[in-house]
This record gives structure tokens, sequence and C-alpha cells, in this order.
């Protein structure tokens, strides 16, 4: 994991009381994590990802995801570095609107 995922996994997602796997597998494609009860994927994206590239292979990432039924969520690590309750709060209300979960 890089530092940024270290930090949103150990200083919030693992505490939710909804399960949040990390590295899941689907398809060809590895989720930075995942909330199955939800069906969000939630990706960090580095500098790599803001490359022509990068954003045709995160387009056509997110397109097979949402096939599936799989909502995702992007965020830079410069918003995890600099907007982390921003952050946390979005994906909270995110699994809020899927899931009958309180948090």
């Amino acid at each position: 994991m890089t530092d940024e995922e270290k930090h949103l996994w150990f200083d919030f997602l693992k505490n939710l009381p909804v399960t949040i796997n990390r590295q899941k597998v689907i398809g060809r494609y590895i989720l930075d994590f995942y909330c199955a009860s939800a069906n969000i994927a939630i990706e960090l994206d580095g500098s790599q990802h803001y490359s022509e590239e990068g954003k045709g292979c995160d387009a056509k990432r997110d397109a097979f995801l949402q096939s599936k039924g799989i909502s995702v969520l992007r965020y830079s690590n410069a918003d995890v570095n600099k907007r982390f309750d921003a952050v946390k709060k979005d994906i909270l209300n995110h699994i809020r609107q899927k899931t009958d979960v309180d948090l």
C-alpha cells in the first residue's frame, strides 16, 4: 500500500462498522478498497492517473466496474494528505446512501 492508502486504511476505513476489503480483485482489476455492502470502490490516485494514458485506463476500469453495479470514488493522494476530513466525510456520505448502516 502507498502511504496515502495506509493513512486512509489505518486512520479511518478499518474502523468502520462495514466491511472494507483492501486490494480486492474484481475481474482483471485490483481495487484499492472495496465495500461490498455499498457496492463502492475507493481509489486513491497518484500522479500517473492524470496523464492521458492514465485517464484512459481509469475510464475503462471505471466503465467495467460500473457495468458490475459498482460505484467508483476517486480521491487524489493530495486530497488524502491535505483534506483528509473531507475525504472521510464524502466516503461516509456515499456509504450511508447505499446502506442502512448507522455511521
